[in-house]
């Protein structure tokens, strides 16, 4: 039981610590100082709810270890993040169409997630999903202005929606800590959530004027642990300063 709710969180925390690291990254490099501060907010509401899984993650453990522990001291292999959210910032168009195919799931997912009968997961349910529903409403804006905009922002958002459109699929794949919280009603069943996610998502890319990919192959792997060459250089990159100076606290 405290094994499989212990990597039931990472499967949940991962995505948003990986996502807003991606975020983090673009600080002071936005299209425009609103847009570049938007960024850098959606960041750190992601790692402050990042913080709170950790957190429960490190009591439920219960081996002395932090929440910094778990974020900046496991491999690469040991990371659970869903693909999607590790594929680098191409290019604006790539960022918001990443933010935005992983904000429409997050949503659904945190809106199930306050039924749990785990009162903690609950309650952080419950506070981050005010956060995502701007997430959500901010990156479904921007999709529709540049999928509806000039030809230029046109070609760069088609291009990333059929680039990213093949890692969604993942993010409703269930491990086996998942099949074990949805039986003891703590985990959200993602299976039912698919069919609306893509209803919504092809809504949205169609009112941005955009074709939804039909893809016939998805890309999977990370829930297992087995990324794209891409997250080994974010982690170098977010474990520096741990590893090189240890015992640092967030």
């Amino acid at each position: 039981m405290k094994v499989d709710l212990y990597n039931y969180i990472l499967g949940i925390a991962d995505n948003s610590l990986i996502l807003g690291q991606r975020l983090g990254e673009l600080c002071g490099h936005g299209p425009n100082l609103e847009t570049d501060i938007a960024c850098t907010n959606i960041s750190l509401d992601l790692l402050g709810q990042v913080r709170s899984y950790y957190q429960y993650a490190a009591k439920i453990k219960n081996d002395n270890s932090t929440e910094d522990d778990i974020a900046f001291l496991r491999k690469e292999r040991d990371y659970v993040n869903v693909l999607l959210v590790e594929q680098p910032n191409t290019d604006f168009a790539y960022v918001i169409v990443r933010q935005f195919l992983f904000d429409t799931f997050y949503y659904e997912f945190l809106n199930e997630l306050q039924k749990s009968h785990d009162v903690t997961l609950a309650a952080i349910a419950h506070k981050s999903i005010k956060e995502v529903s701007y997430h959500q409403r901010f990156s479904s804006d921007w999709i529709k202005r540049l999928g509806d905009g000039t030809s230029e922002s046109h070609q760069k958002v088609q291009a990333a929606v059929n680039d990213l459109f093949m890692y969604t699929d993942e993010l409703f794949h269930q491990t086996d800590a998942d099949i074990a919280m949805i039986a003891d009603g703590i985990g959200v069943d993602t299976g039912l959530l698919k069919a609306n996610y893509y209803s919504k998502i092809t809504k949205i890319l169609e009112e941005a004027t955009l074709q939804v990919p039909e893809h016939k192959y998805f890309h999977k792997g990370g829930k297992q642990g087995i990324h794209t060459e891409h997250l080994g250089y974010l982690l170098a990159d977010m474990q520096y300063m741990q590893r090189t100076y240890p015992n640092m606290e967030w």
